[in-house]
């Protein structure tokens, strides 16, 4: 029958306070312990580990601690309030990307995310794979997701597709499960999931998404990491995610990590070789952004800055150290926005005036106290994101060994 309302009422009183039960505060604090130990898992099975392997509308957003909903009105607004809370309470608490439990990379979402400003693309690989499940016998939402998973690893192989996809129409648990398979329509799944790799038919639509929104990707999979790293909090980079990465859900992410060809690359970028790919463009970032912190803990642990700086196309913050530390330099990080010329509504931050150095490419850039301006940022074809440090000796002497012009932020 319906629960009584007085008795929840009184439930979720003695769960919020449970020293103010006076019948019997020890049995009170023992009930709050033991709800708190058994809302976890119920909810990671009932969200992470169900729903989310049968609502495929956009997979990016299916992620541990999310909430996909809010991905139909994305915005600035909420990134930044959270990061002022956190460095007024929580400046020493983890920020992440991938971890462990994470149902897609970093990288891969980004791949995801971006394949989604292409609503063009984006409907022909629906409609292909709908029809193609129609013809295997699978049912939509299933090959909805299988697409997004082959352009999102851009280059799996077959056997990591086909044991990703087993476990999650077993974790969906609507036509098989775990403890009650279904062989028939697994064999079906695993079918469209080869189809997907070897028929051109199925193939051809996913490679053009792919290449129409690469530069899109690009941007994200750098500006991702860029805020990550600087904003409030200890970042923690998973093993691997150095470079790009195309893992799945886990075992898949527990795969092997080949640090020699990682301690390659970096010694080439440290000896001032150009990046050549996107791995290299993610690696010196990565370096570059955890060495600024390792050199300036002042200005990213308890008692420092934060302002977020946005402007027309633009996203980033600024980060300062305690007011009583003179000697640690303010540090800014701008990303460029993929899919909005606006937003922050028109209105353009500043940058604190002065002689700024960019840790990625040692390009200084010299500010009048002015509104920022996305073109004056970002010349050419560049990176698409910028570490400033404000100049001392120390960067003054990067920027000089760089060999590069200075550019000025045009005034108000």
């Amino acid at each position: 029958g319906a629960a009584d309302p007085a008795a929840v009422t009184a439930l979720g009183a003695a769960l919020r306070d449970p020293e103010g039960v006076r019948a019997d505060p020890v049995a009170a604090r023992d009930l709050a312990v033991r709800f708190q130990q058994t809302t976890g898992p119920v909810m990671a099975k009932g969200i992470e580990d169900t729903a989310f392997y049968r609502w495929h509308r956009l997979v990016a957003l299916n992620e541990v601690g999310a909430d996909p909903a809010t991905g139909r009105h994305p915005g600035t607004e909420r990134l930044h309030g959270w990061a002022a809370h956190q460095v007024e309470h929580w400046p020493g608490g983890m920020t992440t990307l991938s971890t462990h439990d994470t149902k897609r990379s970093e990288d891969v979402r980004a791949r995801i995310l971006a394949a989604a400003t292409d609503g063009a693309a984006w409907r022909e690989c629906t409609q292909v794979f709908a029809a193609a499940a129609a013809e295997y016998g699978v049912d939509g939402p299933t090959a909805h997701l299988l697409w997004q998973t082959v352009l999102g690893t851009d280059g799996i192989d077959t056997q990591r597709l086909t044991d990703y996809l087993t476990k999650a129409v077993r974790e969906a648990k609507q036509h098989t499960t775990w403890t009650e398979q279904d062989p028939d329509y697994e064999d079906r799944v695993l079918g469209l999931a080869r189809a997907a790799l070897e028929d051109h038919a199925l193939r051809r639509p996913v490679a053009r998404a792919l290449e129409s929104t690469r530069p899109a990707a690009r941007l994200l999979v750098l500006a991702q990491k860029l805020l990550q790293l600087m904003l409030p909090g200890v970042p923690d980079v998973y093993q691997g995610c150095e470079l790009v990465t195309d893992s799945l859900v886990d075992p898949d992410n527990r795969r092997p990590v080949d640090y020699a060809v990682r301690r390659q690359r970096l010694a080439q970028l440290d000896e001032g070789e150009r990046p050549g790919d996107l791995d290299d463009e993610k690696l010196l970032l990565t370096s570059r952004a955890l060495r600024l912190r390792a050199r300036h803990p002042a200005s990213f642990g308890p008692g420092s800055g934060y302002r977020p700086v946005q402007a027309p196309g633009l996203l980033g913050m600024l980060r300062t150290p305690p007011p009583a530390d003179e000697a640690t330099p303010t540090v800014a990080a701008v990303a460029r926005l993929p899919w909005t010329d606006d937003p922050g509504g028109g209105h353009a931050d500043t940058l604190p005036a002065g002689h700024w150095v960019d840790e990625l490419t040692g390009r200084r850039v010299v500010t009048d106290g002015g509104p920022l301006d996305r073109e004056q940022l970002f010349p050419g074809s560049g990176m698409p994101v910028a570490l400033l440090v404000a100049e001392t000796e120390d960067t003054a002497d990067t920027a000089d060994a760089a060999g590069v012009e200075s550019v000025t932020e045009p005034g108000r």
